[in-house]
């Protein structure tokens, strides 16, 4: 696989085929990405919580960040690498810069920051400093106590409806991707058409650009043994991890996954 680029994921988008991201954490697991034809692989914060065993994302640090983004790195050769500021690495402007910086120098293509509108300085300022940056919108994981567990998100009207305005200003500011996480499948289609950017689902319907899962979860493994709606088991068909994550790859680009049962 030539290697992607945002320029790559922008002529996809126009082109109206679909992304498909996974995550990964360590070497093996990039590789067997590339192997299947993953175009974004996310170093998630969900490390927290598949790897070390956290209930949430809250207790990731930026040293974990930077050490797994590494990891992938050497794993990978074509796919764009996304990873993610965990919590309290972006509460200012200057802890924005410092942590991003670090984050690329690990070998992350773009950083994904959770937030609203009010990311927009900092998107803004990092994007001028040459760090391509992705926004998390709807269910944002590292502000779980704030809104009381892992809800889905914009079902009413006021909330969707800046969801989309965040979407347009966050574009505006020098967003180069969106991340739509648990919200409903006519919302996320909507943020979809109105802005040029692309946009990656989670738990937000078949109508964005493409899809992210935690490779975990499609792989059928969990700690509590419950797999979230928007999660297919695609083990369940396949005798290894490789054809699994193959059957994913074909699924999302063939508009196969996600189906109707894993909208809201």
């Amino acid at each position: 696989m030539p290697d992607v680029t945002l320029t790559t994921l922008n002529k996809l988008k126009r082109a109206g085929e679909k992304i498909v991201c996974l995550t990964a954490y360590d070497a093996t697991f990039a590789h067997l990405e590339n192997q299947a034809g993953v175009e974004v692989i996310l170093v998630g914060d969900s490390l927290g919580m598949v790897l070390q065993g956290h209930d949430s994302t809250l207790p990731v640090s930026i040293d974990d960040m930077a050490y797994h983004t590494q990891s992938v790195k050497r794993g990978n050769t074509g796919a764009f690498i996304m990873a993610d500021l965990p919590f309290m690495s972006y509460a200012t402007v200057g802890q924005a810069i410092d942590n991003s910086a670090r984050l690329m120098q690990s070998g992350a293509h773009m950083v994904k920051l959770e937030g609203a509108g009010w990311l927009a300085e900092t998107v803004t300022t990092l994007v001028r400093n040459g760090v391509p940056v992705c926004v998390h919108l709807g269910l944002t994981p590292q502000t779980v106590n704030v809104i009381g567990g892992y809800k889905v998100q914009g079902r009413e009207q006021a909330q969707a409806r800046a969801l989309l305005d965040d979407a347009r200003a966050l574009e505006a500011a020098g967003a180069s991707m969106l991340l739509l996480e648990c919200i409903p499948s006519s919302l996320a289609n909507e943020i979809t058409a109105a802005v040029q950017i692309p946009v990656i689902g989670i738990g937000a319907g078949s109508g964005t650009d493409g899809q992210v899962l935690v490779v975990h979860d499609l792989l059928g493994l969990s700690i509590t043994g419950r797999l979230p709606r928007f999660v297919k088991n695609f083990m369940l068909e396949h005798s290894d991890v490789q054809s699994a994550v193959k059957a994913y790859v074909d699924a999302v680009k063939n508009v196969e996954f996600p189906a109707a049962e894993h909208e809201f």
